[in-house]
């Protein structure tokens, strides 16, 4: 088994944590292959030298039983997924953020997890990911895991024609527009006031950005339908986020979403469901009197 190790250097990375991950690769006998900024990190901390051959830029590369392994926190995860060698590769995270939805260990336990990878005793779901459309985008498509947000730069607010499958939702009047994956439900989109939704929900979230009109609410909509936002910036700079991912958007520009064709496959937690993390992250039922 191959597994590819991604982090980044902002991270807060704890020497103790990277020298049990290592170990344990050694004593499961497991190959690994390690992004550069990660690798540079591994050598300063413990002292070692990582061979040329083990280390990526890019995207790794595929070698046929590979489980993606990220060291960080959610923001880490999203960025490793941008560097899988494809879909069918799962992904594990490692937390050592903060809050961490989509991460299954806090570090405590590194040994056993990577005995569970090697043994292929890891719960996974398959969680559905946006299909972004854009001529702002480099190569005109990427994808998304958790959302796609256009947002204003500036004073003034900005305009988005909002369409759902063919027809008109609104136009939204503010700062601007989250549309989020299920997955993404407890991330901007929940900062924000939309709903938080089970990630095996199919369905995409339609959150607005401080809007002008205070009726407007996040509205919930099925995944099997695209959804087009025009954008009007009357003058003021506005961006497209998708994920870790950011570009510029001149006035007039068209968005296109629909559900991507791949899915992420990602560990969940061992003996945990989504509520369960819900309970712990947000302290739901804890009365503190």
């Amino acid at each position: 088994m191959n597994v590819i190790l991604f982090s980044r250097k902002q991270v807060n990375h704890h020497a103790d944590q990277l020298r049990e991950m290592f170990d344990a690769i050694t004593h499961l006998g497991m190959e690994y292959t390690i992004n550069e900024e990660f690798a540079e990190v591994v050598e300063a901390l413990l002292g070692v030298t990582i061979e040329a051959a083990k280390r990526f830029s890019g995207r790794a590369e595929f070698k046929g039983d590979d489980v993606m392994i990220t060291y960080g926190g959610d923001g880490t995860l999203l960025e490793g997924v941008q560097r899988l060698p494809n879909f069918n590769t799962p992904v594990v995270g490692i937390n050592c953020g903060r809050l961490g939805y989509l991460t299954v260990d806090n570090g405590d336990g590194i040994t056993q997890l990577f005995e569970r990878i090697a043994n292929n005793a890891v719960d996974y779901q398959k969680r559905s990911m946006l299909c972004v459309e854009s001529s702002a985008i480099d190569g005109g498509r990427c994808l998304a895991l958790n959302e796609l947000t256009i947002h204003r730069h500036g004073a003034t607010m900005i305009s988005i024609d909002t369409f759902v499958g063919g027809k008109k939702v609104s136009t939204y009047h503010g700062d601007g527009l989250v549309v989020s994956t299920p997955t993404g439900s407890t991330a901007y989109s929940l900062s924000v006031g939309g709903p938080i939704v089970d990630p095996m929900c199919r369905c995409f979230i339609l959150s607005p950005l401080a809007p002008h009109n205070l009726t407007m609410r996040p509205v919930v909509i099925p995944d099997s339908v695209d959804v087009e936002l025009h954008l009007m910036s009357r003058g003021c700079e506005a961006f497209l986020s998708a994920d870790n991912r950011t570009y510029r958007l001149g006035d007039g520009e068209r968005i296109s979403i629909r559900l991507a064709e791949k899915m992420l496959i990602l560990a969940t937690p061992h003996n945990n469901t989504f509520y369960d993390t819900l309970r712990k992250k947000m302290m739901w039922g804890v009365d503190h009197r």
